[in-house]
């Protein structure tokens, strides 16, 4: 059968990434109380194309995560690289891993138990050299300083989210990158809050009030103290509940500086 994908192309033009996108696929990922944690993963695989070939072979993609089926870990990115590179003849390959993680949590009083969900991503790319990075989205609430200042009653709130990307040295857990952020945010979010809760959570966040300014730079000082970290980003986005937009604020740092 003809290999049309192996045909030559005239364009003279490379592309940069292409492959498959948007896989659900289950893995396993380690779980800090739990051991592991099984959950379903959105999967996009890439490879760079050179200008003489017509097509990649989109087929390979699959076959290797199939191979690796419940091995798809942190430590064993660089092997899926290598191979991804090899079995597509390439020279730069990428594997995007997206995932619900959930953490299971105490309301503040009453000590009733649910789940939370946290989105996690791990990003790999592979060229002259391999880079690895893991992303981490914390939903918080927080408090707007300057609304408790001026107000005679109260002071208005929002949901915020935090999103951090990290490079590091050596492993890391999930769970003590979601801690840091928590703890730097107005409160803590919960699944299941009963009227003494509500109480606290609500009490606590007025008494910690913080802008989207105040919450980067609060992570980012906890993040670098971490000498594990080599490098992080930090970004907060603010949904507010009394304009028409959100408000944001982004930090970037190597951990050398």
């Amino acid at each position: 059968m003809n290999d049309i994908q192996n045909q030559r192309d005239h364009r003279r033009i490379e592309i940069n990434k292409v492959g498959v996108k948007n896989i659900r696929y289950p893995i396993t990922v380690l779980d800090k109380v739990k051991g592991i944690q099984h959950t379903v993963a959105n999967v996009n695989m890439y490879v760079d194309l050179p200008h003489r070939f017509k097509g990649t072979h989109m087929s390979r993609f699959v076959e290797i995560l199939n191979k690796y089926k419940g091995n798809i870990a942190i430590k064993n990115f660089s092997k899926i690289l290598s191979e991804v590179k090899s079995k597509l003849r390439a020279k730069t390959a990428h594997l995007e891993v997206e995932f619900s993680y959930f953490i299971e949590k105490e309301a503040p009083v009453t000590r009733s138990k649910s789940l939370m969900e946290y989105v996690c991503r791990f990003t790999g790319s592979s060229n002259d050299k391999d880079d690895f990075y893991v992303g981490i989205v914390v939903p918080i609430t927080t408090v707007c300083p300057c609304s408790k200042e001026i107000s005679e009653f109260g002071a208005h709130n929002q949901r915020s989210v935090v999103t951090v990307n990290l490079r590091f040295k050596k492993f890391i857990w999930i769970e003590d990158i979601i801690r840091i952020v928590e703890e730097c945010a107005s409160c803590d979010l919960y699944s299941i809050l009963k009227r003494p809760d509500e109480k606290f959570v609500t009490e606590k966040a007025y008494e910690k009030p913080m802008f989207v300014e105040d919450v980067v730079r609060e992570v980012a000082k906890r993040l670098k103290k971490d000498r594990n970290i080599t490098w992080f980003t930090v970004e907060s986005e603010n949904f507010e509940s009394i304009h028409n937009h959100s408000a944001y604020a982004f930090v970037e740092r190597n951990i050398t500086e």
